[in-house]
């Protein structure tokens, strides 16, 4: 299906096939002379590199986590987080005030609006990329897909930058839908999948019969046959033996508690929302709360071609109190200027309202919403004009959004890592800092 989650836009051509060619045709002329394209290409590659790098973000970073709400299907701005009353793409919602002055949103919004001072809205989101498959690589990963590499999600970045090899839990979990992979960052940095976190997870305890002698001894051969094949052949052996490592660990580990809702007070479930989105944030919050350094939790049902407004008002009534108190719960843990909450998707929706009562593709002016993470909440990036058709201050492109929540989390934007063939690649592609997005108040 072309639009499922987690695409692999990129076979791998260039990581094995080429490999073949350089095998037929290689002799020892053209490998020294190889050898020495390689070493002035290494230079070329980092010299670039470095003349690329924009300066670093002077903001403190005080991330420590991140939790993505992610909208697929493209979410509306228009009728979510920059309505537009006074013009007929607005639609038959009505705009309220919020907590935070100046700040309007959607009237199906209401429990949002009371967290509007801990809101950051950005409005000026100005991507290329209207499919969805590519639209979703590229919110994920930060880059266009491409046929030549396949870059790591963003989930994956975390883990690998600021997450703790050695935490008992994943550092990278999705939950409702499977997340992009780490690519060549290796498994260890996957998103672990939850598809229901209602059912809570499945398997964490050893299998009917099995005591822990024999599941160590049955481990410790399966180590030993990967470690010995491993010698002869590629790295997915070695990533599969990291997922194997991982398993046990989780297994093993009192952590795994934190994918138990019961523990929950039922009234604090309740105003989640008793629904997977709504317990998906729950869980995302105890998730975070036990370490995990980044959670995804998806919500479907946004590519609303026909009859929008009934369908977005039934999904604004599953978001609003799941998001809302998701801040409110962060908040009152003393836990939401170290966790950044990202409410986005693969891009907007058409201000203008076709003959459907629907809303198409519209990748050129919509809307991401956040808070906490060390942001200054209460506050607007960016807008667009009356009819919402034009950004009019402040384009903000996929590049410098995430070169700024980098700088939330204290890692380099401009760090080089290597794919399996040594291809050199940025965390994030350029950018720079979003004005007005990380200044501090004042």
């Amino acid at each position: 299906m072309a639009d499922r989650i987690g695409t692999d836009f990129s076979r791998p051509a260039d990581e094995t096939d080429g490999e073949h060619l350089l095998a037929k045709h290689l002799t020892r002329r053209s490998m020294l002379k190889g050898s020495l394209y390689g070493l002035l290409g290494s230079v070329f590659w980092d010299g670039l590199i470095s003349a690329g790098r924009a300066a670093p973000i002077a903001a403190p970073a005080t991330a420590k986590r991140c939790i993505v709400l992610f909208m697929n299907g493209g979410p509306t701005q228009t009728d979510t987080f920059d309505p537009k009353p006074d013009h007929a793409n607005g639609g038959p919602f009505r705009a309220i005030r919020t907590s935070a002055d100046g700040m309007l949103l959607s009237d199906k919004l209401p429990q949002l609006a009371e967290q509007g001072k801990h809101l950051t809205l950005v409005r000026s989101m100005a991507t290329q990329e209207g499919n969805h498959s590519r639209g979703r690589y590229l919110m994920h990963t930060g880059y266009i897909p491409t046929n030549s590499v396949k870059h790591p999600s963003f989930a994956s970045i975390l883990s690998a930058e600021v997450g703790d090899p050695s935490f008992e839990l994943p550092n990278a979990v999705a939950l409702n839908s499977p997340a992009f992979d780490a690519s060549f960052l290796g498994s260890e940095h996957d998103p672990f999948f939850v598809p229901d976190p209602m059912a809570g997870v499945d398997n964490l305890g050893y299998a009917s019969g099995m005591y822990p002698g024999r599941f160590n001894a049955r481990r410790d051969m399966v180590s030993f046959l990967n470690k010995h094949f491993a010698e002869r052949t590629t790295n997915e052996v070695l990533d599969r033996e990291a997922i194997y490592e991982k398993a046990d660990q989780m297994i093993h580990s009192d952590l795994t508690a934190a994918f138990e809702l019961d523990h929950e007070p039922q009234a604090l479930r309740e105003s989640y929302g008793m629904n997977n989105f709504g317990q998906g944030c729950l869980m995302a919050r105890r998730l975070a709360e036990a370490g995990v350094r980044c959670v995804e939790v998806s919500l479907d049902g946004w590519d609303t071609h026909q009859d929008n407004f009934t369908s977005v008002e039934r999904l604004l009534g599953v978001v609003d109190p799941a998001m809302a108190t998701l801040i409110a719960d962060l908040d009152a843990r003393d836990m939401l200027h170290e966790t950044l909450v990202m409410w986005l998707g693969e891009f907007g929706r058409t201000p203008k309202i076709n003959e459907n009562d629907g809303r198409d593709h519209w990748p050129n002016g919509w809307t991401v919403a956040m808070a906490g993470g060390g942001l200054v909440g209460g506050r607007v990036v960016g807008s667009t004009d009356e009819a919402g058709e034009k950004i009019v201050d402040s384009p903000v492109s996929v590049e410098d959004f995430y070169y700024s929540v980098c700088g939330l989390f204290g890692v380099d934007a401009a760090k080089v890592n290597y794919s399996r063939i040594g291809r050199p690649m940025k965390i994030v592609n350029g950018g720079a800092a979003v004005p007005g997005l990380l200044r501090s108040a004042g």
